[in-house]
């Protein structure tokens, strides 16, 4: 068939198990539509799927045209971060809650999918951030984030303190319950429950929010995604910092957070009918024209 996806991969979040279904379904409706299907080694083995080839997480980002994953935005934010550095675009399938990054639901995967995979599809680039610990000047930590990095107080309670600096400028101290550095994509998720704007997934741009700031002059601010941000934890009892709620690392006093946009973005391949805003209303229960 004409298409520039003919190798399929798929990954489905292993630990329901109503997800066997529509893995299987999906898997062989795409081989009757002429797909060669690659299932990811885990989601086979932990739902028990047979009927397609596997492989690892890797292998599958190297082999496939385009990435399917059944799941909830938990599972998007997982694969997405994996496979970042292949280049693969994804398409998200919502199995879960919201469905903000996975916007096809099951019920429409069929239709949506194939669409897609005829060529009338919107594609979307969203940043990710990259991460870094450093203790007395050395490295001792990384991870990457998709919606969010977020240094907070851990499990005493007590309020921490912090410098800013962007791109080695100082730009203010703050005494707070944490801050949180996200993406555009993460400005729907822990940043908007703190007083954060909602901004396009497509802009180069990186949002600073304060979790509970002490002084209530501290307001969001939007900053270039090109920009280098410095967080040195000046005073903390306790605290962490945490990738996308995912990965998390101890931090003491004294410690920096770098944190920079990654090398490499994710491509979110949505249907034709696909709108960032109707996304939002419905997601957010905003009001229909009147």
């Amino acid at each position: 068939m004409q298409t520039p996806f003919h190798t399929v991969g798929l990954v489905g979040k292993y630990d329901k198990p109503e997800m066997h279904d529509s893995v299987c379904v999906l898997a062989e409706f795409l081989q009757t539509r002429g797909h060669s299907v690659l299932l990811a080694s885990q989601t086979a083995e932990r739902l028990k799927l047979h009927n397609c080839p596997t492989r690892s997480l890797h292998d599958l980002a190297t082999e496939s045209d385009v990435v399917v994953v059944i799941g909830g935005d938990g599972t998007m934010l997982s694969i997405a971060r994996e496979l970042a550095p292949h280049g693969v675009p994804l398409i998200g399938i919502n199995q879960g809650h919201l469905g903000f990054l996975t916007d096809i639901t099951v019920e429409d995967m069929f239709d949506a999918v194939a669409e897609i995979l005829s060529g009338q599809y919107v594609a979307e680039e969203r940043i990710l951030l990259n991460g870094q610990v450093r203790r007395g000047g050395e490295k001792v930590f990384e991870a990457t984030a998709f919606n969010d990095v977020v240094l907070g107080k851990g499990g005493s309670g007590r309020l921490i303190d912090l410098e800013i600096s962007i791109n080695s400028e100082f730009v203010y101290s703050q005494r707070a319950d944490g801050l949180v550095v996200t993406t555009p994509t993460g400005t729907t998720a822990y940043a908007l429950s703190a007083g954060g704007p909602i901004v396009h997934p497509t802009l180069e741009a990186v949002v600073l929010v304060p979790i509970c700031p002490h002084t209530l002059s501290a307001r969001p601010i939007v900053v270039s995604s090109h920009s280098r941000i410095e967080l040195h934890l000046t005073y903390a009892d306790d605290a962490r910092v945490h990738f996308d709620g995912q990965h998390y690392f101890d931090l003491h006093s004294g410690d920096h957070v770098w944190i920079t946009r990654a090398n490499r973005p994710i491509t979110l391949l949505h249907p034709h009918s696909y709108s960032y805003y109707d996304t939002l209303r419905q997601k957010l229960h905003w009001g229909k024209k009147l």
